[in-house]
């Protein structure tokens, strides 16, 4: 299902949940309270990767059916309204640490930064490689060369 919406959106899923795991594994360390931090950094990652699905199906209908500007102003107030709404019920009902879940949530930009190495790595580690522009350009000449032979 990821797939249909965007090409690039299950890598950023998988960067969000590494981001996740890491952050988790170094933060464990330095946390007083190892349950509350474990708690309010796993929202913040399903937060994250709530909201880049979110941004991936807006988009999406936008591309395909030419939204109009004031819905997709819309759609992203309804975004950060639903980060508020989870950080306000976090912080009232004890569920978690909200420093933990603003480091989740900051998942989002670090995997979106890091998507490009990310992708670069899937593709080398499936054996698959991906032609630059220079790549094609030489390929082409090569084929231009061999026709005029």
């Amino acid at each position: 299902m990821l797939k249909r919406l965007n090409k690039v959106l299950p890598e950023l899923v998988a960067a969000i949940i590494i981001y996740g795991i890491a952050a988790w594994l170094v933060g464990i360390w330095l946390a007083g309270d190892k349950l509350m931090y474990s708690t309010g950094l796993f929202i913040g990652v399903c937060l994250a990767v709530g909201m880049a699905v979110h941004m991936a199906v807006v988009l999406e209908d936008a591309v395909s059916i030419g939204s109009s500007q004031s819905k997709l102003i819309t759609m992203s107030l309804l975004r950060y309204a639903a980060v508020v709404l989870v950080f306000v019920c976090t912080v009232s009902f004890h569920l978690g640490d909200p420093i933990a879940a603003f480091i989740g949530v900051m998942g989002l930009k670090i995997a979106a930064y890091m998507q490009p190495f990310f992708h670069k790595l899937i593709m080398k580690l499936q054996g698959r490689e991906e032609f630059s522009t220079e790549n094609q350009n030489h390929e082409i000449n090569n084929q231009i060369e061999e026709v005029r032979k």
